[in-house]
Protein backbone atom coordinates (compact mmCIF):
# COMPACT_ATOMS: atom_id res chain seq x y z
CA UNK A 1 0.00 0.00 0.00
CA UNK A 2 1.76 3.64 -0.73
CA UNK A 3 0.32 6.64 0.42
CA UNK A 4 -0.15 10.07 -1.73
CA UNK A 5 2.04 12.76 0.55
CA UNK A 6 -0.09 15.87 0.18
CA UNK A 7 0.58 17.61 3.31
CA UNK A 8 0.97 21.27 3.00
CA UNK A 9 4.18 22.96 4.67
CA UNK A 10 2.51 26.01 5.96
CA UNK A 11 0.70 24.97 8.81
CA UNK A 12 -0.66 28.71 8.82
CA UNK A 13 -0.68 31.59 6.87
CA UNK A 14 -1.36 35.10 8.56
CA UNK A 15 -0.96 37.43 5.21
CA UNK A 16 2.16 37.37 4.46
CA UNK A 17 3.45 35.89 7.42
CA UNK A 18 3.75 32.13 6.83
CA UNK A 19 4.20 29.55 9.56
CA UNK A 20 5.87 26.10 8.62
CA UNK A 21 5.49 23.09 10.16
CA UNK A 22 9.15 22.76 10.53
CA UNK A 23 9.48 25.56 12.67
CA UNK A 24 6.53 24.54 15.29
CA UNK A 25 8.37 21.17 15.22
CA UNK A 26 11.49 23.11 16.49
CA UNK A 27 9.01 24.85 19.24
CA UNK A 28 7.49 21.63 20.13
CA UNK A 29 11.22 20.30 20.60
CA UNK A 30 12.46 22.98 22.82
CA UNK A 31 9.09 23.29 24.50
CA UNK A 32 9.33 19.26 25.69
CA UNK A 33 13.05 19.72 26.19
CA UNK A 34 12.16 22.27 28.84
CA UNK A 35 9.48 20.22 30.46
CA UNK A 36 11.43 17.28 30.78
CA UNK A 37 14.26 19.19 32.16
CA UNK A 38 12.04 20.87 34.87
CA UNK A 39 10.68 17.57 35.72
CA UNK A 40 14.70 15.99 35.99
CA UNK A 41 15.95 19.30 37.89
CA UNK A 42 12.79 18.85 40.57
CA UNK A 43 13.52 14.87 41.12
CA UNK A 44 17.07 16.77 42.12
CA UNK A 45 18.73 15.12 39.20
CA UNK A 46 21.43 18.08 38.37
CA UNK A 47 22.08 18.96 42.13
CA UNK A 48 22.95 22.66 43.25
CA UNK A 49 20.95 23.72 40.15
CA UNK A 50 17.85 25.74 40.10
CA UNK A 51 14.97 26.56 37.60
CA UNK A 52 16.91 29.86 37.08
CA UNK A 53 20.39 28.22 36.44
CA UNK A 54 17.74 25.46 33.73
CA UNK A 55 16.60 29.00 32.35
CA UNK A 56 19.74 29.46 31.55
CA UNK A 57 21.08 25.71 30.40
CA UNK A 58 18.01 26.17 28.03
CA UNK A 59 19.05 29.31 26.45
CA UNK A 60 22.50 28.22 25.67
CA UNK A 61 21.49 25.06 25.00
CA UNK A 62 19.00 26.48 22.15
CA UNK A 63 22.03 29.01 20.66
CA UNK A 64 24.07 25.70 20.59
CA UNK A 65 21.34 23.78 18.68
CA UNK A 66 20.70 26.56 15.82
CA UNK A 67 24.16 28.14 15.18
CA UNK A 68 26.15 24.61 15.52
CA UNK A 69 23.33 22.51 12.99
CA UNK A 70 23.37 25.67 10.29
CA UNK A 71 27.77 26.07 10.67
CA UNK A 72 27.61 21.61 10.80
CA UNK A 73 25.56 21.90 7.75
CA UNK A 74 27.47 24.32 5.66
CA UNK A 75 30.42 22.15 6.61
CA UNK A 76 29.95 18.96 6.53
CA UNK A 77 27.35 18.97 3.80
CA UNK A 78 27.38 22.13 1.06
CA UNK A 79 30.81 23.50 1.83
CA UNK A 80 31.59 24.09 -2.11
CA UNK A 81 27.83 26.42 -1.99
CA UNK A 82 28.99 28.40 0.51
CA UNK A 83 32.31 29.01 -0.82
CA UNK A 84 30.72 30.26 -3.94
CA UNK A 85 28.17 32.10 -1.83
CA UNK A 86 29.09 32.93 1.61
CA UNK A 87 25.86 34.49 2.31
CA UNK A 88 23.57 31.42 2.37
CA UNK A 89 24.66 30.65 6.22
CA UNK A 90 22.08 32.94 7.41
CA UNK A 91 19.52 31.91 4.56
CA UNK A 92 18.09 29.51 7.55
CA UNK A 93 14.33 29.46 5.81
CA UNK A 94 15.95 27.89 3.05
CA UNK A 95 16.51 24.53 5.45
CA UNK A 96 19.59 22.78 6.31
CA UNK A 97 20.52 21.34 9.75
CA UNK A 98 22.70 18.79 11.00
CA UNK A 99 22.20 16.97 13.93
CA UNK A 100 26.13 16.56 14.34
CA UNK A 101 26.85 19.94 14.22
CA UNK A 102 23.71 20.88 16.42
CA UNK A 103 25.70 18.25 18.60
CA UNK A 104 28.40 20.04 18.69
CA UNK A 105 26.64 22.77 19.43
CA UNK A 106 24.78 21.96 22.33
CA UNK A 107 28.41 20.62 23.74
CA UNK A 108 30.23 23.83 23.21
CA UNK A 109 27.32 25.63 25.40
CA UNK A 110 27.10 23.01 28.04
CA UNK A 111 30.72 23.26 28.63
CA UNK A 112 30.17 27.03 29.13
CA UNK A 113 27.20 26.70 31.32
CA UNK A 114 29.26 24.26 33.10
CA UNK A 115 31.97 26.41 33.67
CA UNK A 116 30.24 28.98 35.40
CA UNK A 117 27.99 26.93 37.35
CA UNK A 118 31.54 24.91 38.70
CA UNK A 119 30.21 21.50 38.12
CA UNK A 120 31.60 18.80 35.87
CA UNK A 121 30.88 18.87 32.02
CA UNK A 122 29.46 15.35 32.35
CA UNK A 123 27.11 15.67 34.86
CA UNK A 124 25.84 18.43 32.77
CA UNK A 125 25.60 15.84 29.97
CA UNK A 126 24.42 12.89 31.34
CA UNK A 127 21.71 15.38 32.58
CA UNK A 128 20.38 16.73 28.80
CA UNK A 129 21.05 13.31 27.46
CA UNK A 130 17.31 12.13 27.97
CA UNK A 131 15.63 15.59 27.01
CA UNK A 132 16.68 15.43 23.23
CA UNK A 133 15.17 12.71 21.29
CA UNK A 134 12.02 13.88 21.33
CA UNK A 135 13.00 16.85 20.31
CA UNK A 136 14.60 14.89 17.52
CA UNK A 137 11.36 12.89 16.66
CA UNK A 138 9.86 16.12 16.28
CA UNK A 139 12.66 17.33 14.42
CA UNK A 140 11.77 13.89 11.78
CA UNK A 141 7.97 14.85 10.99
CA UNK A 142 8.98 18.36 9.99
CA UNK A 143 11.16 16.55 7.65
CA UNK A 144 8.47 13.86 6.82
CA UNK A 145 5.90 17.23 6.68
CA UNK A 146 8.11 19.16 4.83
CA UNK A 147 8.89 16.47 2.00
CA UNK A 148 12.26 16.30 2.48
CA UNK A 149 15.11 13.85 3.36
CA UNK A 150 13.59 10.92 2.11
CA UNK A 151 14.47 7.03 1.48
CA UNK A 152 14.98 5.23 -1.80
CA UNK A 153 12.76 3.86 -3.87
CA UNK A 154 10.80 0.58 -1.98
CA UNK A 155 10.52 -1.43 -5.00
CA UNK A 156 7.96 -3.37 -3.09
CA UNK A 157 4.28 -1.55 -4.34
CA UNK A 158 4.44 0.21 -0.60
CA UNK A 159 5.97 3.65 1.08
CA UNK A 160 5.59 6.93 0.28
CA UNK A 161 4.87 9.14 -2.81
CA UNK A 162 6.64 12.73 -3.18
CA UNK A 163 5.18 14.60 -5.63
CA UNK A 164 6.17 18.21 -4.60
CA UNK A 165 10.00 16.94 -4.32
CA UNK A 166 10.48 13.96 -5.70
CA UNK A 167 12.49 15.24 -9.71
CA UNK A 168 11.00 11.81 -10.99
CA UNK A 169 7.28 12.59 -10.17
CA UNK A 170 7.56 16.62 -11.31
CA UNK A 171 9.11 15.16 -14.54
CA UNK A 172 5.61 14.20 -15.53
CA UNK A 173 3.98 17.71 -14.88
CA UNK A 174 1.05 16.26 -13.85
CA UNK A 175 -2.18 18.52 -12.39
CA UNK A 176 -3.18 17.85 -9.09
CA UNK A 177 -6.55 15.81 -11.00
CA UNK A 178 -4.38 13.91 -12.98
CA UNK A 179 -2.14 13.43 -10.08
CA UNK A 180 -4.82 12.09 -8.14
CA UNK A 181 -5.93 9.82 -10.97
CA UNK A 182 -2.37 8.24 -11.75
CA UNK A 183 -2.50 7.60 -8.07
CA UNK A 184 -5.67 5.78 -7.67
CA UNK A 185 -4.88 3.61 -10.82
CA UNK A 186 -1.37 2.63 -9.33
CA UNK A 187 0.60 4.74 -12.01
CA UNK A 188 2.96 6.12 -9.32
CA UNK A 189 3.79 2.87 -6.99
CA UNK A 190 6.85 2.94 -8.29
CA UNK A 191 7.88 6.24 -7.27
CA UNK A 192 7.03 5.49 -3.78
CA UNK A 193 10.19 5.36 -0.81
CA UNK A 194 10.99 4.10 1.96
CA UNK A 195 10.00 7.25 4.52
CA UNK A 196 12.92 6.82 6.14
CA UNK A 197 12.07 10.28 8.35
CA UNK A 198 9.47 8.35 10.18
CA UNK A 199 12.21 5.81 10.25
CA UNK A 200 14.16 8.12 12.12
CA UNK A 201 11.26 9.62 14.36
CA UNK A 202 10.46 6.76 15.93
CA UNK A 203 14.24 5.33 16.58
CA UNK A 204 15.94 8.45 17.31
CA UNK A 205 13.00 9.98 18.66
CA UNK A 206 10.53 7.43 20.34
CA UNK A 207 12.64 4.52 21.01
CA UNK A 208 15.49 6.51 22.14
CA UNK A 209 13.18 8.66 24.51
CA UNK A 210 11.55 5.80 26.09
CA UNK A 211 14.98 4.07 27.05
CA UNK A 212 17.30 6.95 27.52
CA UNK A 213 14.57 7.92 30.26
CA UNK A 214 13.75 4.61 31.73
CA UNK A 215 17.93 4.41 32.11
CA UNK A 216 18.31 7.72 33.52
CA UNK A 217 15.37 6.93 36.05
CA UNK A 218 17.63 5.49 38.72
CA UNK A 219 21.20 6.93 39.55
CA UNK A 220 23.81 5.91 37.54
CA UNK A 221 27.82 6.08 36.85
CA UNK A 222 28.53 9.88 35.27
CA UNK A 223 29.07 9.42 31.65
CA UNK A 224 26.63 6.67 31.26
CA UNK A 225 23.58 8.41 29.69
CA UNK A 226 25.75 10.15 27.47
CA UNK A 227 27.05 7.12 26.11
CA UNK A 228 24.19 5.48 25.67
CA UNK A 229 22.81 8.18 24.30
CA UNK A 230 25.78 8.28 21.73
CA UNK A 231 25.77 4.54 21.06
CA UNK A 232 21.96 4.63 20.38
CA UNK A 233 22.05 7.64 17.92
CA UNK A 234 25.14 6.27 16.27
CA UNK A 235 23.70 2.91 15.14
CA UNK A 236 20.12 4.28 14.71
CA UNK A 237 21.62 6.71 12.21
CA UNK A 238 24.35 4.65 10.84
CA UNK A 239 20.93 1.52 9.87
CA UNK A 240 18.65 4.33 8.46
CA UNK A 241 20.83 5.25 6.24
CA UNK A 242 20.97 2.31 3.99
CA UNK A 243 17.48 3.08 3.45
CA UNK A 244 18.07 6.64 3.15
CA UNK A 245 19.12 8.83 -0.48
CA UNK A 246 22.79 10.29 -0.14
CA UNK A 247 23.13 13.96 0.43
CA UNK A 248 22.34 15.76 -2.62
CA UNK A 249 25.41 16.74 -4.45
CA UNK A 250 27.79 14.11 -1.79
CA UNK A 251 26.61 10.69 -2.91
CA UNK A 252 28.36 8.05 -1.78
CA UNK A 253 31.79 8.42 0.09
CA UNK A 254 32.91 4.55 -0.22
CA UNK A 255 32.06 1.19 -0.73
CA UNK A 256 29.11 2.05 -3.17
CA UNK A 257 27.01 2.57 0.21
CA UNK A 258 28.44 4.83 2.66
CA UNK A 259 27.05 7.73 3.01
CA UNK A 260 28.45 11.40 5.25
CA UNK A 261 25.50 10.65 7.94
CA UNK A 262 27.34 7.17 8.48
CA UNK A 263 30.95 8.28 8.35
CA UNK A 264 29.67 11.19 10.84
CA UNK A 265 27.90 8.35 13.01
CA UNK A 266 30.85 6.19 13.71
CA UNK A 267 32.80 8.32 16.17
CA UNK A 268 29.56 8.99 17.57
CA UNK A 269 29.63 5.12 18.31
CA UNK A 270 33.29 4.91 19.49
CA UNK A 271 32.39 7.86 21.63
CA UNK A 272 28.94 5.79 23.15
CA UNK A 273 31.31 2.77 23.30
CA UNK A 274 34.02 5.08 25.47
CA UNK A 275 32.23 6.52 27.59
CA UNK A 276 30.72 3.43 29.14
CA UNK A 277 34.33 2.00 29.25
CA UNK A 278 34.88 5.20 31.63
CA UNK A 279 31.67 5.00 33.60
CA UNK A 280 33.13 1.79 35.06
CA UNK A 281 34.97 3.23 37.57
CA UNK A 282 33.54 6.69 37.82
CA UNK A 283 31.60 8.36 40.74
CA UNK A 284 27.72 8.26 40.54
CA UNK A 285 25.67 11.28 40.96
CA UNK A 286 22.89 10.61 43.94
CA UNK A 287 19.95 13.21 43.54
CA UNK A 288 19.65 16.28 45.51
CA UNK A 289 15.85 17.08 46.24
CA UNK A 290 15.45 20.77 47.16
CA UNK A 291 13.05 20.73 50.17
CA UNK A 292 10.71 23.59 49.32
CA UNK A 293 10.20 26.08 52.46
CA UNK A 294 6.61 25.93 53.83
CA UNK A 295 4.96 28.93 55.82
Amino acid sequence: MTYLHQIDPIALSLGPLKIHWYGLMYLLAFASAWWLGRQRIRAGRLPGVDMNGLSDLAFYGMLGVVLGGRIGYILFYSFGAFLDNPLMIFKVWEGGMSFHGGLLGVMAAALWWTRKQKIHFFDTMDFVAPLVPAGLGFGRIGNFIGAELWGKYTQAGWGVIFPSTDPNVLKLRLDAAQLQAQYAAGALDKFARHPSQLYQAFLEGLVMFCVLWWFSRKPRPRYAVSGMFALLYGVFRFLVEFVRVPDEGIGYLAFGWLTMGQLLSLPLIALGLFLFWLSRRSPTLQPVVAVEETA
